[in-house]
């Protein structure tokens, strides 16, 4: 039991990523509260609450990666059952928003599966989401309740000041649609900002058109909310090192890393691959390296608390 704010609070974690979880707590200064999330036989979600929850404030921890559906469903169960049992109030942290790539209606009779997940959620029961770096921000807006996305940039930024001489370094953005993120990266690490030019003809398929900005004898940082299949980061790895850059460093918030990704980007031209903990890989090659967004959430949960800013947290 911790008391960071006027009333009492509990937090509670799914199956999706312990680890994280285990470090967001004892960064706040509490402990997991006792809760066993199993499946009966035919698959379905079997969720005890093993401690009172009446009239606490209560916070849920989980990541909607692979098994995305699995994780979702403990999520709804788990929001669920706290609901009926009486809790004063319910943030879910979700590390990961899986589906928030289907954010729009790409073509006729798309489905937008990130409002129908945000619809599940309050319906659940939810009062609050704590998320980290959204795949598209207008996400915030599907929720009828307040949302709070933290941005992973300080996390990487800190990394490289703490480890790297900047002075060739230059942030770059994988496609238009990242430029927002990437500027703020490369302002706070005070380097340039590069953009490619590039096409999706399908899904998991990128060709990269153009380079813009000046990248021959930089190293580069790839600079991205996501990796999945890692096609897209060793093509424009590779279109970097043709135009001249010097190494390319890849980081990214969520390391989905579907099918062989793990051992396409260990085997590419890149330097290395930096990703956060939001999603768990019980193990990564060599090349990998993983940054902890734990104290990000800490801080976020302390400061949710004590009804002072997060928005502060990355000036």
């Amino acid at each position: 039991m911790a008391i960071v704010g006027n009333s009492e609070m509990k937090v509670f974690t799914g199956n999706s990523n312990l680890p994280l979880a285990q470090k967001i707590v004892e960064y706040i200064g509490t402990r997991l509260g006792d809760c066993q999330v199993s499946h009966f036989a035919d698959g379905e979600v079997n969720v005890k609450i093993n401690e009172t929850v009446r009239g606490y404030d209560v916070y849920v921890i989980q990541s909607v990666s692979d098994p995305v559906n699995d994780n979702l469903m403990e999520l709804l169960v788990m929001i669920d059952a706290l609901k009926r049992a009486s809790a004063g109030s319910i943030t879910i942290i979700i590390p990961y928003y899986g589906y928030a790539r289907q954010d729009r209606k790409a073509k006729g009779r798309d489905p937008i599966t990130a409002k129908l997940v945000a619809n599940l959620l309050t319906v659940a029961g939810a009062n609050r989401v704590a998320t980290i770096d959204l795949h598209a921000e207008q996400i915030q807006g599907f929720f009828d309740i307040p949302v709070d996305n933290l941005w992973s940039f300080p996390v990487f930024a800190n990394y490289f000041k703490e480890n790297e001489d900047l002075s060739d370094y230059i942030v770059v953005s994988p496609d238009v649609g990242g430029v927002k993120r990437a500027r703020k990266f490369a302002e706070k690490l005070g380097v340039p900002l590069a953009i490619l030019d590039k096409r999706r003809p399908k899904d998991n398929v990128a060709e990269i058109m153009h380079v813009i900005g000046e990248v021959e004898g930089k190293r580069c940082i790839l600079f991205d909310d996501i990796i999945d299949t890692g096609g897209s980061i060793v093509g424009a790895t590779e279109a970097l090192i043709k135009n001249g850059a010097k190494t390319v460093t890849a980081c990214a918030t969520h390391g989905i890393f579907s099918k062989t990704a793990k051992e396409k980007l260990q085997n590419s031209k890149l330097d290395k691959v930096i990703v956060t903990d939001t999603i768990y890989h019980k193990e990564l090659p060599e090349k990998f390296e993983v940054l902890s967004v734990a104290p990000m959430f800490g801080e976020a949960v302390v400061r949710i608390r004590k009804n002072l800013s997060v928005s502060i947290l990355f000036r």
